[in-house]
């Protein structure tokens, strides 16, 4: 079940941010991030009171707040860094956050064994070079990488802390609604804040109807990711949990492949091979 549900989130997240960076590429991020967040709580608040969510209130929910302040931040470097590219450069630096919820596995005491930590470290060189890491011949400003970087540290802390929010199924809904909500107020407030400041809130001639199922797309995409995640991480190791989850670039890289027709490069190919051999050595270990 954590082999499955992991992967799950690596085919959300892969799309998810497959989607938000093109979107970020003709608005500005910070209202990629609003628009498609407060489509993606509408659904939840739905859920919660379809599912009868509100009865799991209690303090987990703090770790769900706290997911949801550090996520818009995480989000918004992301899809800036996308924006700025290379993709090649920042789709393999943004898996460094896998590193957070895996050394807190470790911290509390989980032990691989030799076939998972095998499967581990061919599965993440795998992902690296599944992303085409452009290591001469492209620009790559410092700003971008630094975005990317800080993008990494979020959403390696938001895996650690959705795991905790919730216990059960419905409790999960609310932990999801309450994180949205938060990145909401949280990308809201920083929107007002640019907007103040100069920065425009639309894109030039505004936000055509015919994009909001985008937006939709990756806000729900998003908040599916983290539910299968926590699923994952609840029902097994979280170091295996993890590193499984973060095989998104290959689903980002296929992606492009598929949709804007980018042909994979030679490296990309052999990243995802090794992407396969390694989740075939963690789920059988």
């Amino acid at each position: 079940m954590t082999a499955l549900f992991a992967l799950a989130t690596s085919l959300l997240w892969g799309l998810a941010d497959f989607g938000g960076g093109l979107l970020a590429r003709r608005a500005p991020a910070l209202t990629v991030v609003v628009v498609s967040q407060t489509i993606a709580a509408a659904v939840l608040g739905a859920v919660v009171l379809a599912t009868g969510g509100w009865s799991e209130a209690g303090p987990r929910l703090w770790f769900a707040v706290a997911a949801g302040a550090v996520g818009p931040v995480a989000l918004l470097s992301f899809y800036k860094a996308l924006a700025l590219g290379p993709m090649g450069v920042i789709s393999p630096l943004a898996t460094l956050g896998v590193a957070v919820p895996v050394s807190v596995g470790l911290f509390l005491g989980e032990r691989p064994g030799l076939i998972q930590v095998a499967g581990i470290a061919v599965a993440v060189l795998g992902v690296v070079l599944a992303g085409g890491p452009q290591l001469k011949g492209a620009p790559v400003q410092r700003r971008a990488v630094l975005l990317t970087l800080v993008a990494a540290l979020g959403f390696g802390t938001v895996f650690v802390l959705i795991t905790e929010a919730s216990t059960t199924v419905t409790g999960l809904f609310l932990a999801l609604f309450v994180q949205r909500v938060t990145n909401v107020v949280t990308g809201g407030a920083a929107l007002y804040v640019a907007v103040r400041r100069g920065a425009p809130a639309l894109p030039e001639g505004g936000l055509p109807r015919t994009s909001l199922p985008a937006y939709a797309f990756v806000g729900l995409a998003d908040v599916a990711a983290n539910g299968t995640y926590a699923i994952a991480a609840q029902h097994g190791p979280v170091t295996v949990a993890a590193v499984l989850a973060s095989l998104y670039p290959v689903v980002t890289a296929l992606a492009a492949r598929g949709f804007l027709r980018e042909r994979l490069r030679a490296i990309q190919a052999a990243g995802a091979g090794l992407a396969l051999v390694g989740t075939v050595l963690l789920a059988a270990g």
